[in-house]
């Protein structure tokens, strides 16, 4: 995992974000987080716990969110996250390839055979509903290869594989967009 801050003013807010896969913190850096510290966590090609989570213990106020992939990957390392007032989880799951609560099986792996020829341009842009929103995303667009982001989904498609558990409360909302 890398984690890059995206806003560390010393506030005692802090909100963890755990981006989904093929995502860096580039498309985000011009959020406005106001009053609180943002940690963004992205590339889920190594498991490794970035040193900026010895952080978390200087902060009053702790806010986690997942999204996408995210949410699985987040859950995964859970007992980091146990002292967090609120975590939220966004258009994902803890279980991300399921053919009931997931992506279906089939199709992901079918995405994963045909990646390298449909992860191009038109991926990012098929993710917005509107020219709007692609032109702003492309001010500041991923900057991940193609090669690492094809690796990452390989290397959570194992983890996704290698992880079955029964869901235990964990997030405290769930928001699903249309």
């Amino acid at each position: 995992m890398k984690a890059n801050w995206l806003n560390k003013q010393n506030n005692k807010n802090l909100i963890v974000f755990f981006a989904g896969w093929s995502f860096d913190y580039c498309p985000f850096k011009e959020l406005n987080p106001a009053d609180n510290d943002v940690l963004f966590v992205y590339d889920y090609n190594e498991m490794n716990i970035p040193q900026e989570f010895e952080e978390f213990k200087f902060y009053e106020n702790k806010t986690l969110i997942g999204w996408s992939m995210g949410v699985f990957t987040a859950y995964l390392l859970r007992d980091l996250f146990k002292d967090f007032d609120l975590k939220i989880a966004i258009n994902g799951t803890v279980n991300p390839v399921d053919d009931r609560c997931g992506i279906p099986v089939r199709a992901f792996e079918l995405t994963l055979r045909l990646a390298e020829k449909t992860l191009g341009g038109k991926f990012y842009e098929n993710l917005f509903l509107t020219d709007n929103e692609y032109d702003l995303y492309k001010k500041n667009p991923v900057q991940r290869g193609l090669a690492n982001r094809i690796s990452e989904l390989n290397k959570l498609y194992e983890m996704i594989k290698s992880n079955s558990f029964e869901y235990e409360k964990f997030y405290d909302r769930a928001l699903v967009s249309e």
